[in-house]
C-alpha cells in the first residue's frame, strides 16, 4: 500500500516538473551521510519518517455497503463493514544537487508541482491507490511539522538542509464485510422496571409497538427486487417506498391483523392479509 503511494508521488513529479530521460532521480531513502555521499545526479528525496492515525477523521463504526451480487441472497441479508482507518504518512522532502543554485531550482520546481495538487489526481494513482474509498488529501509545508530540523539531521548524522513536510492521508482497511440477517420484525416494549430485577413490572408495561420489514420482488423473476414501490398498511396512515433492494419498513404498529397494500406502476394494487407480529415474519409481496 505505502509502496504504491511512493510510486504515485514519483509519477506525479515526473509528469508535473517534468522530468525526462531520468535526468533527475526521485528516491525514498533515509538521507544519511553515507547515502548523500553516493549521489551522482540531482535528486528529490521523500523520507517517510512517521505514520500515524488521523484522529480527526476517525470514524470507527459500521456502514452498510451495496448488494453482493448473489441474487436472492442479497434480498435476505444486509452487508455491513467497518469503516477504514485514516492514517497520515509524513514525508520529509529534500533536494540534492552539486551546486546550491541547482538545488534551490529543483526545490522550487518540486514545491510548485506539489502545491498544484492538494488532492492526488486520479490519473496518477498507482496500484492500491486506485481503490481508495476517499480522496488522497495532501498537506505540503505544514507549519506544525518538522519544527526542529536540527534534531532530525542530528539523528541522521548529516548536514542540515532545507526540509519540507509532505503529508498524505490514506485509508487502510483491515476489515472484512459480514452479512447479517434482514430483520423482519422489531418489537419495542416500554414500561417501568423494578431495581435489580429483569423484565417489566406487572401492569406497568405499555402496549408493545412493532415495526415490520419486507421485500417486494418481481412476480416473474423472484430474485429481482422492485425498487420505488409504494407500500402501506391499510387504514393506518403508515406508508413507505421500497429501496434499491426492494425492501420496505413500516411501523410502529400495535399487535393485530392488518392489510398490507402495494401499488405497482401499472395495474391494480395488491393486498395481503398479515398478522403483527407474524410467527414466520413473512411480509413479502410479489408484483
Amino acid at each position: 500500500m505505502i509502496a504504491d503511494l511512493d510510486e504515485t508521488i514519483r509519477q506525479l513529479l515526473i509528469a508535473e516538473i517534468p522530468i525526462r530521460n531520468g535526468e533527475i532521480d526521485i528516491k525514498f531513502d533515509q538521507p544519511k551521510r553515507e547515502w548523500s555521499a553516493r549521489l551522482t545526479r540531482p535528486t528529490i528525496n521523500f523520507f517517510l519518517y512517521d505514520v500515524r492515525e488521523n484522529v480527526i477523521l476517525r470514524r470507527h463504526q459500521w456502514e452498510k455497503i451495496g448488494a453482493d451480487g448473489n441474487g436472492g441472497a442479497a434480498l435476505r441479508a444486509a452487508r455491513l463493514k467497518r469503516t477504514p482507518f485514516r492514517v497520515d504518512c509524513h514525508y520529509m522532502m529534500t533536494t540534492w544537487a552539486t551546486e546550491p543554485e541547482d538545488e534551490h531550482r529543483l526545490l522550487s520546481a518540486s514545491l510548485m508541482a506539489l502545491f498544484r495538487h492538494p488532492v492526488l489526481p486520479e490519473e496518477r494513482l498507482v496500484g492500491g491507490m486506485r481503490n481508495q474509498p476517499y480522496e488522497l488529501q495532501v498537506r505540503l509545508a505544514s507549519h506544525d511539522k518538522l519544527t526542529n530540523p536540527a534534531e532530525v539531521w542530528g539523528a541522521l548524522d548529516n548536514e542540515i538542509r532545507p526540509s519540507i513536510s509532505y503529508i498524505v492521508t490514506l485509508a487502510l482497511d483491515p476489515w472484512v464485510d459480514i452479512s447479517i440477517p434482514f430483520a423482519r420484525t422489531v418489537t419495542l416494549r416500554t414500561g417501568q422496571m423494578a431495581p435489580g430485577q429483569e423484565g417489566l413490572l406487572p401492569g406497568a408495561a405499555n402496549e408493545p409497538l412493532t415495526t415490520i420489514s419486507g421485500t417486494i420482488v418481481d412476480k416473474s423473476r423472484p430474485d429481482e427486487p422492485r425498487p420505488g414501490v409504494q407500500v402501506a398498511i391499510k387504514g393506518t396512515g403508515h406508508f413507505a417506498t421500497t429501496d434499491a433492494q426492494g425492501r420496505f419498513r413500516l411501523g410502529s404498529l400495535l399487535d393485530g391483523e392488518y392489510t398490507l397494500v402495494a401499488w405497482p406502476q401499472t395495474g391494480p394494487p395488491l393486498e395481503k392479509k398479515i398478522v403483527v407480529p407474524a410467527p414466520n415474519g413473512d411480509y413479502d409481496l410479489a408484483l
